[in-house]
């Protein structure tokens, strides 16, 4: 479960692209911009807890009275490449943890704020002044709180906080996809790979980094690329444990994160990764082998597993990275774009809308656009 919540608790969902927090220049993180950011979406989702229809009383009780929000990210990843720092190395998690320190005590802080304008949340005030102040002090002795700031802790004390909790991180599969970017604080499965969805049976999707990249480094071999082009594949499953345990540090909830093992790994195997992700004070954790079911989400090649099929663990050859042109410049067709019959497909834009099995399906790439009413 990637996130624990109290009886009748709604989530409140955002994320923070931050491939769009890199200064491709310097090759650095623009904290200011992230700050900044952090700041937007936390007044952004406190303002959304006032303004949802809440369907049932309890509810919006629990929603008003703890003002809870999960403010995660995407394109963790692309941010990485564009640091040109390795994701799962001890480089890369020192940056991770620089950028989501940052993320943290900014959201704090700008809750800490907002608690000064309109109040902490109610769940934090008591009865009387004593009350109110046990109540403050437990939630700053929280084994969270320890590693905020001492201005943190004392302005929470004196002023209280808006939000009981501020940080998640969500998948953001389908809406990392749509952005063009990593999804979640997931490295990216691959540079070229097949996703089951909504959309159809088996995608192909390609890393617009990838080409971004060999179109800056016009003399760079595609499929030699820098080491920090590393797939999730690639890493070891004790470097994708300790990278989400340095994230964990500091979130306030639990977040969502795919230790990838490879084909063959043990039940013995499985069980030190889990011991290894609790003893880093990781919330919760998935370890995914793959191929271990007979359908999955993401996979390297359009097929679906054999369990009959036995793989060598650790394969000496690496899946190469595959660049193609998937998509035209709408501003070079004259189509219709859309779901309906005869529509060119908005998926890979180069197939017809057709009904097929009464679902309205691009010829060409497969995807089920439209089905029944």
């Amino acid at each position: 479960m990637e996130q624990p919540l109290a009886p009748y608790s709604v989530c409140n969902l955002a994320a923070v692209n931050l491939a769009e927090m890199a200064d491709k220049t310097t090759k650095t993180v623009d904290y200011e911009k992230l700050k900044q950011t952090v700041k937007t979406g936390v007044r952004m989702q406190d303002n959304v807890i006032d303004a949802t229809p809440y369907f049932l009383a309890e509810n919006k009780k629990q929603a008003l009275g703890e003002r809870r929000v999960g403010l995660g990210v995407m394109g963790l990843h692309d941010l990485l490449i564009y640091c040109e720092t390795k994701y799962g190395s001890a480089e890369g998690n020192e940056l991770i943890d620089n950028i989501f320190e940052t993320i943290a005590t900014t959201a704090y802080r700008e809750s800490i704020e907002l608690a000064k304008e309109k109040g902490s949340f109610p769940f934090l005030v008591g009865d009387t002044d004593e009350e109110t102040k046990n109540l403050r002090e437990s939630f700053v002795n929280t084994g969270y709180m320890q590693k905020m700031p001492a201005d943190i802790k004392e302005n929470i004390l004196k002023y209280g906080i808006r939000n009981s909790h501020l940080l998640t991180v969500a998948p953001t599969g389908s809406t990392g996809t749509m952005a063009g970017v990593s999804t979640g604080l997931e490295p990216y499965f691959s540079f070229s790979y097949f996703r089951s969805g909504r959309l159809g049976k088996f995608i192909e999707v390609h890393a617009d980094i990838v080409q971004e990249y060999l179109d800056d480094h016009p003399d760079q071999d595609p499929e030699h690329l820098p080491e920090w082009f590393v797939s999730a594949m690639d890493l070891t499953p004790e470097e994708h444990a300790d990278t989400q345990c340095v994230i964990q540090g500091w979130v306030d909830s639990s977040i969502s994160k795919t230790v990838n093992a490879p084909k063959g790994y043990t039940v013995d195997q499985v069980e030190s990764v889990y011991r290894r992700l609790y003893n880093g004070g990781a919330k919760g954790g998935t370890v995914y082998v793959d191929g271990s079911r007979d359908t999955q989400v993401l996979t390297l090649k359009a097929e679906e597993n054999a369990f009959s099929e036995q793989t060598e663990l650790f394969e000496d050859e690496k899946p190469k990275v595959v660049l193609m042109d998937t998509i035209q410049e709408l501003d070079k067709t004259n189509v219709t774009i859309g779901s309906e019959i005869g529509d060119t497909c908005p998926v890979c834009r180069k197939g017809s809308v057709e009904d097929i099995g009464g679902c309205n399906t691009c010829t060409s790439c497969g995807a089920q656009l439209k089905c029944g009413l």
